[in-house]
């Protein structure tokens, strides 16, 4: 009697040295371009730090509180920039979303299809328009329209409200940190409305037509179905418009009225941290240079801190999510 083999022939595995050297050269190039971000970042915040010093060091911490910019006497303060910064970028966005939001939803839900693309692409292109077009825009057009029209207006009727009505003053001469605001907001939306846009259109049809046979009305299939679906990416391009009304010169520059004067009105002209440096660095020099860089320097950290915080809240918004699917 044959007792039959029952091994199984071993497997001869050869090893292909061109390309496991191909994934180590592939993978060491990725990290060192990764790794050159963060060294990059790092020396940037490290060349602003040095050079910001002598300001820090002869003003202390009370260069971020105090309003007083006086070149001539070498005295400053970075409250009005930074104050200018934030409200700017603050009226920005509380413009911008809405506007975007709407501009995505009609586009995706509403508009016909012949319509869909040629509105897409003049949507974009306005991210391709240079700054200081905006800003010129701004000053000559937009700017004696909005004082003579629309701020008589504003500060007849919400001037007079309440607690809210100090925020609504100041001459009527057009450039402000309002006007800043309103440019600004014209500036993040084609962003803005890209990101939301391109969101909306990866929603599954299946999702959403479900909601339709159910009953839903269009309001309600895009707040119950699209915008959980897709808060996450929506988020992220709010903090990108975010970041492009932070960083934003020349166009601010144009319009904001360049006052280093704390004033509440947002009719008041003002100043935010870009302005200043690009108004002041050529002529700066000694304590008054470093007093720009330092101004950079807190640009550059509230730029920072402000992604940070998104990006913290992008990760709670996906913990949330696995766990409501588990």
């Amino acid at each position: 009697m044959t007792t039959l083999d029952t091994t199984a022939p071993k497997v001869v595995k050869k090893t292909n040295n061109s390309g496991v050297l191909g994934d180590r050269i592939f993978k060491g190039t990725a990290f060192f371009f990764a790794a050159m971000v963060l060294v990059v970042l790092f020396g940037i915040m490290l060349l602003l730090l040095k050079e910001a010093w002598p300001t820090f060091a002869h003003f202390g911490f009370g260069f971020f509180y105090h309003s007083e910019w006086d070149v001539v006497n070498n005295q400053y303060g970075a409250l009005v920039p930074i104050v200018g910064t934030l409200v700017t970028s603050l009226i920005a966005i509380v413009i911008g979303v809405p506007v975007s939001f709407g501009i995505a939803i009609f586009i995706t839900l509403m508009a016909p299809n012949w319509m869909k693309r040629p509105v897409g692409i003049a949507i974009e292109l306005l991210a391709a328009v240079p700054s200081i077009i905006y800003g010129m825009w701004g000053l000559f057009y937009f700017a004696p329209w909005f004082a003579n029209s629309m701020q008589p207006i504003m500060t007849s009727t919400l001037g007079n409200v309440p607690l809210i009505g100090q925020f609504f003053q100041g001459p009527p001469i057009g450039v402000s940190i309002f006007t800043a605001g309103v440019v600004l907001a014209i500036m993040i939306i084609p962003f803005i409305a890209s990101v939301m846009r391109d969101m909306f259109e990866v929603v599954p049809t299946a999702l959403k037509e479900s909601a339709y046979a159910m009953g839903s009305t269009t309001w309600e299939v895009v707040w119950k179905v699209i915008l959980p679906y897709t808060k996450a990416g929506v988020i992220g391009g709010i903090m990108l418009g975010l970041g492009r009304a932070l960083g934003e010169t020349m166009a601010v520059a144009f319009v904001v009225g360049n006052s280093l004067e704390l004033n509440t009105g947002l009719f008041y002209p003002g100043a935010t941290i870009a302005s200043t440096m690009a108004n002041e660095f050529n002529e700066a020099s000694g304590l008054h240079m470093s007093s720009l860089i330092a101004l950079a320097l807190i640009l550059f950290i509230i730029t920072f801190v402000v992604l940070s915080i998104a990006k913290w809240f992008l990760l709670r918004l996906e913990k949330v999510q696995e766990g409501s699917k588990t």
